[in-house]
């Protein structure tokens, strides 16, 4: 679909409740004439629980399927996906006014940058709000800048992989999000770091929320053994990438 932003979002059972507010802050985006979004919920399971919370919206499209954690949601909820560009957004977080417009008007004025990102905010219980210092400054990301900061930084992303807006056929061809339990997010960015240009936005467009239900505040997202297998496989596929310069996203208009 023409002029379309799909934004993806798995869900489970727990933030189902989230939802409705994940909702009113997409409800709150203003976009140039002649453009919208899709929302696209893709529950990880098939219980009872979520639809409940799923708003009456005829911009929303809902499915569920069998549960394999947030990666295969996310790549499942991609067959409906209809928009040129694809958009992230978790079920507990929330976008703030104006962030998919400035995400459409960053790939849309470089049309050699396959994707972009924004500063985030930790949302806390209290509602206070907490970001993070290490943010690079405004503007395009180099081919390989993104995977290089993570890996000289103890695994640690300059940018929020929560915060990724990415040209659909571009997702497809890196495969959607990693089949990992956990990081499958930071796996993708870590690809597309390897195959092209990104852009970084300074100003803050997205609510990352902070609360016991989430996914990583359980204790096996910690677990050291997994935590480096998870992080061997994210690396030894950004390397591979960036060797096959055939990949290379945006290379005929000089990247």
């Amino acid at each position: 679909m023409p002029n379309t932003i799909t934004v993806i979002t798995a869900v489970h059972a727990p933030g189902a409740g989230h939802l409705p507010e994940a909702h009113a802050s997409l409800c709150a985006q203003e976009l140039p004439d002649g453009w919208d979004w899709q929302w696209v919920i893709q529950e990880d399971g098939e219980t009872d629980a979520v639809r409940p919370y799923v708003p009456d919206d005829p911009r929303v499209s809902f499915g569920q399927g069998r549960s394999g954690r947030a990666a295969m949601a996310r790549t499942m909820g991609l067959s409906r996906a209809e928009g040129e560009y694809v958009k992230v957004l978790d079920a507990d977080d929330l976008l703030t006014p104006g962030a998919l417009a400035r995400d459409l008007r960053a790939l849309r004025e470089n049309p050699g940058l396959g994707w972009a990102t924004c500063r985030a905010l930790d949302l806390l219980p209290d509602g206070s709000t907490v970001g993070f210092e290490g943010d690079p400054p405004q503007g395009p990301l180099a081919r390989g800048a993104v995977f290089d900061f993570w890996k000289a930084n103890g695994y640690r992303a300059q940018v929020h992989p929560a915060t990724l807006f990415v040209r659909r056929d571009l997702l497809l061809a890196l495969g959607g999000w990693m089949a990992l339990p956990a990081s499958e997010d930071t796996g993708l960015l870590m690809a597309l770091s390897a195959v092209s240009r990104g852009w970084f936005t300074a100003e803050t467009g997205l609510l990352y929320r902070k609360w016991p239900g989430q996914v990583t505040s359980q204790a096996a997202h910690a677990d050291e053994t997994e935590r480096a297998a998870r992080f061997a496989v994210v690396e030894a596929r950004a390397r591979v990438l960036a060797a096959m310069d055939g990949w290379r996203y945006g290379a005929a208009m000089g990247d």
